[in-house]
């Protein structure tokens, strides 16, 4: 599956890149979904919180692209990748698998940058880094 193929050896700041924008993806996608259910009941009921929820919505959103825009710049995601993550941001329920894809290529980072170090004689058959 080449969406979820991850550049080896993701130096950390690129992988607390990727944790942020993961972090930020679920809530952001719970976020419209509650935006979507207020306005469904401010045309219905008397209820109207569409304006707190916008705001919070918004401002979800305003850190979702940020974070985005960090982790492209980070990890030289190609075009496509970074347009998928960005697409599924805007759609209602994309942010739950926006999180899950995350967490892959965050997995996929972790483990190329432990077998680097393994592959670098840096840490010991122990699992504890050599101080030597």
């Amino acid at each position: 599956m080449a969406i979820l193929e991850t550049p080896s050896g993701l130096p950390p700041k690129s992988i607390s890149a990727l944790r942020r924008l993961r972090l930020t993806s679920v809530p952001e996608g719970v976020s419209f979904l509650l935006l979507l259910v207020c306005s469904v009941l401010k045309r219905t009921t008397d209820f109207n919180a569409v304006p707190v929820m916008g705001a919070v919505h918004g401002i979800l959103f305003i850190l979702y692209v940020i974070f985005w825009a960090d982790a492209w710049n980070r990890i030289k995601w190609p075009f496509g990748r970074a347009a998928l993550y960005f697409v599924l941001s805007v759609l209602p329920t994309g942010g739950f698998f926006a999180d899950r894809m995350l967490r892959e290529e965050e997995k996929a980072g972790i483990i190329a940058a432990r077998a680097r170090k393994e592959q670098s004689g840096t840490v010991n058959a122990g699992g504890n880094a050599a101080t030597s």
